[in-house]
């Protein structure tokens, strides 16, 4: 019912000159939903202040409620229904209404996917975060929190994760589903408002997101109270920032700044799932193999999960997920080479199927063909070095080193320039 809403939506915001892609349409829609959605909860919140015997008080301020502008008024006082819609036409109150409103809003923020965005921040499949969640496995009463929120898809699909698993909640334990479970922070404006608007039509009512970079906070200042039972992330690929912000962790690197706040996040028994660039794995700058060393010794890095080329549209990286538990120092790692069979692609994304044999066999770290374990003492001391090894795939690809391309790409220009002055010659 909501797909032809979001079209007359689409229709009005294209005639305006400053809104011109999913991007803007995506922001505007946002607010408007937001706006709405505030509406009912006043409206809800004067009905219970009326039914207790004492006043309400209001969220907005008259001029910037729904009613002041969405339903304007005529000079009588009463509403001019020839301006605005009002009714059922615009209530999504119920629950019901919220999550079947969910999913058209979904799929217009895959629609909007990478466009114009930098800093390596890329929109996360959702089989890959549901993956995620299965593999962690959060529990009810724990606190789960990601630090580059983004679009706000890890702590939906653990909400719904979390709903399912538990069917019969109490109003106690709903009520610390919904305000003591998910947390998280994200430094842009217009991911920051989708983000608390999706997780309201997931059914998140009160989402504890700040709108602050999360790469500001010195980490000597985090204390106990202060760390969260489950990380589940996808921080941005790369992009840089400033010095003043780097200062406050042990290494430098800024695409790995994430990975060391997480890690300093988690509570002891904490457990771990990111999503970093695979040449974390093997980069050999001392920052990156000081930040390895840091994750092996303070934490157990059970699996590590390699994404295939694709994985993320619009991203020119591979990547892997890390999965760890903190408090002790990783005995094994568990590998999952993650093969879907065909080349991914924007009319052919990640699915559900493609990651169902790893979610299966991670529970009991099994090998297969795409799969093996290697011990802690045969990892190098002094490299840490984690690359993707598979004993039972195929030979490893030896990449030449920029100069010999070079090298190559002149002695062909050279071939060809003779070939041309021969081809001159006959002519």
């Amino acid at each position: 019912m909501f797909e032809q809403a979001f079209k007359n939506i689409d229709d009005v915001l294209w005639k305006e000159a400053g809104c011109s892609s999913e991007l803007d349409y995506t922001e505007q829609t946002s607010w408007l939903l937001f706006l709405k959605y505030l509406d009912g909860l006043e409206q809800d919140l004067a009905d219970q202040a009326a039914l207790e015997g004492r006043a309400c008080t209001h969220i907005l301020d008259e001029p910037y409620r729904w009613e002041g502008w969405a339903a304007p008024k005529d000079a009588a006082g009463a509403l001019d229904y020839n301006d605005a819609m009002t009714g059922d036409d615009l209530r999504f109150r119920s629950q019901a209404e919220k999550h079947e409103l969910s999913h058209p809003y979904e799929a217009r923020i895959r629609n909007m996917g990478n466009a114009g965005r930098n800093g390596g921040e890329h929109y996360t499949p959702r089989p890959l975060i549901r993956a995620m969640v299965q593999v962690v496995k959060p529990q009810l009463g724990e606190t789960i929190y990601d630090g580059a929120v983004g679009l706000a898809g890890f702590p939906c699909e653990a909400y719904d994760y979390l709903k399912e698993a538990n069917p019969d909640l109490t109003t106690a334990q709903d009520r610390t589903l919904q305000e003591r479970t998910f947390y998280g922070k994200e430094k842009k404006s217009l991911a920051y408002v989708i983000a608390i608007m999706n997780m309201i039509l997931h059914g998140i009512e009160a989402p504890n997101i700040l709108h602050t970079n999360t790469l500001t906070e010195n980490l000597a200042d985090v204390q106990e109270k202060d760390r969260y039972d489950v990380v589940l992330a996808n921080p941005p690929f790369g992009g840089k920032e400033r010095k003043g912000v780097q200062q406050n962790f042990p290494t430098g690197e800024a695409a790995f700044l994430f990975l060391q706040h997480f890690i300093k996040m988690l509570k002891a028994g904490g457990r771990g799932a990111v999503v970093i660039k695979n040449t974390f794995l093997s980069n050999t700058d001392n920052a990156s193999v000081s930040l390895r060393k840091l994750l092996l010794e303070s934490c157990n890095l059970h699996t590590v999960l390699d994404c295939p080329s694709g994985a993320f549209q619009g991203a020119g990286v591979k990547t892997v997920v890390l999965f760890f538990e903190k408090g002790a120092p990783t005995r094994k790692v568990w590998y999952y080479q993650l093969d879907p069979g065909r080349n991914l692609g924007k009319t052919n994304p990640l699915n559900d199927d493609d990651l169902a044999e790893l979610v299966e066999l991670q529970k009991s770290f099994a090998d297969s063909p795409k799969s093996w374990s290697v011990d802690a003492a045969d990892i190098d001391s002094t490299t840490c070095d984690l690359s993707v090894r598979n004993p039972d795939g195929c030979e490893e690809v030896v990449h030449r080193s920029p100069q010999e391309i070079m090298d190559e790409i002149a002695a062909l220009d050279a071939e060809s320039a003779e070939v041309l002055a021969r081809i001159r010659a006959l002519l």
